[in-house]
């Protein structure tokens, strides 16, 4: 699998790259290794330039940025969509059959994984920190991704599809959403916005 043609490819044409994907045996490790870790690294890279180098203007407290805190924000932005890939697979996997779909891990992590790579190229505008929104606004595309793929991956009839999808999106907001907010708990603490960290 060439990584730059998937993302291309799953970006321009996701339709017909699913189809493509489907028939494709990729297992879990490969896929993470070879596409959602290298792929995770453009939001780290890029969070760690702007909240070091750039920083962030907070009212009433100023321009905030430190060799620190871009860390710590490459960090969550590198484990979050790793974590989050895993419990939203997990579960879409686990619902595949109230929905008539096949259970098949390796294929929900395949159906999760390529529906994140929008976001994902898009958290290159995490390099100017006010910006990062967009990574956010891309990964609404990416949920038009995942509907697409419901049913060449998860084998969803048709008529199912849009109910499994709503759950989906449902399961995956709820997620990244738990995910986030322990992330940055852990790694960003209380102390996020005192200036020394």
């Amino acid at each position: 699998m060439n990584i730059v043609e998937r993302v291309k490819n799953i970006l321009l044409n996701p339709k017909q790259e699913w189809e493509v994907i489907e028939k494709e045996t990729t297992d879990i490790p490969q896929l993470i290794t070879g596409y959602l870790l290298l792929l995770a690294l453009i939001p780290a890279v890029a969070s760690f330039i702007g909240y070091w180098l750039i920083g962030v203007k907070v009212p009433f407290y100023g321009h905030m940025g430190s060799f620190s805190w871009g860390i710590k924000y490459a960090i969550m932005a590198f484990v979050s969509p790793l974590v989050s890939a895993f419990i939203a697979a997990f579960v879409i996997n686990a619902l595949a059959e109230s929905f008539g779909s096949q259970k098949d891990m390796r294929r929900a992590m395949q159906l999760v994984v390529y529906s994140f790579t929008a976001s994902l190229v898009a958290g290159i505008f995490n390099i100017i920190p006010t910006l990062g929104i967009i990574a956010t606004l891309a990964g609404i595309y990416g949920l038009y991704i995942l509907y697409v793929g419901l049913q060449p991956m998860m084998k969803t009839p048709q008529e199912k599809v849009t109910s499994y999808f709503v759950v989906s999106l449902l399961v995956m907001i709820v997620v990244s959403i738990v995910v986030g907010a322990i992330l940055s708990a852990i790694i960003i603490g209380r102390g996020a916005m005192t200036a020394g960290f």
